[in-house]
């Protein structure tokens, strides 16, 4: 990856840009056909038919409460999603560049925040909260859910960094409140 030259006509901004941008072109052109398979399953699971297996299994498990409260953090976070995908308007990777691809269909138009990884760390942060020993079982889904969000093109790694922050922070604060 070449570095990004500093220049004062360059804002930070723009160097930030750049740099999400040349994560998401080596990220997509080193990773094989078939890891990029793998994570476009992944990115439809994460569309939430694992959730839904996820959901089922509290059920059987008799955490409604766990189940009650992750309706609610989703919810907020799909709010949260909303408002910051229409705020920011931040065109996908695979929009903006000649050399990315999108790998599976995008289910909107915007990249910012990614709302795959923001559901997915929303949701196993929830259940570390509840059901810790659950949570280390899903997470290295919801780590693949992330990493494919950059290597399919549909996300810059700032995207990602920001879903993840929020899927921290939202269910923090209604456990809290709650």
């Amino acid at each position: 990856m070449k570095p990004i030259e500093s220049s004062p006509s360059v804002s930070w901004f723009g160097r930030l840009h750049a740099w999400d941008l040349s994560v998401c072109i080596l990220a997509q052109h080193r990773s094989t056909a078939t890891l990029r398979r793998g994570f476009a399953i992944v990115s439809w699971l994460g569309n939430g038919w694992f959730w839904l297996v996820l959901g089922l299994l509290l059920v059987t498990l008799g955490a409604f409460s766990t189940l009650l409260e992750l309706f609610g953090v989703v919810a907020l976070c799909l709010l949260c999603y909303r408002l910051l995908k229409r705020g920011t308007a931040r065109p996908r990777p695979y929009s903006v560049s000649r050399s990315l691809h999108a790998m599976v269909p995008a289910l909107d138009l915007y990249s910012f925040p990614s709302g795959h990884t923001l559901h997915a760390v929303a949701i196993n942060t929830t259940l570390a909260l509840h059901l810790p020993w659950l949570a280390v079982w899903v997470l290295p889904f919801t780590l693949l859910v992330a990493a494919s969000r950059v290597v399919l093109g549909l996300h810059y790694p700032t995207d990602v960094l920001a879903g993840t922050v929020l899927g921290l922070a939202i269910p923090v604060a209604v456990h809290t409140l709650l």
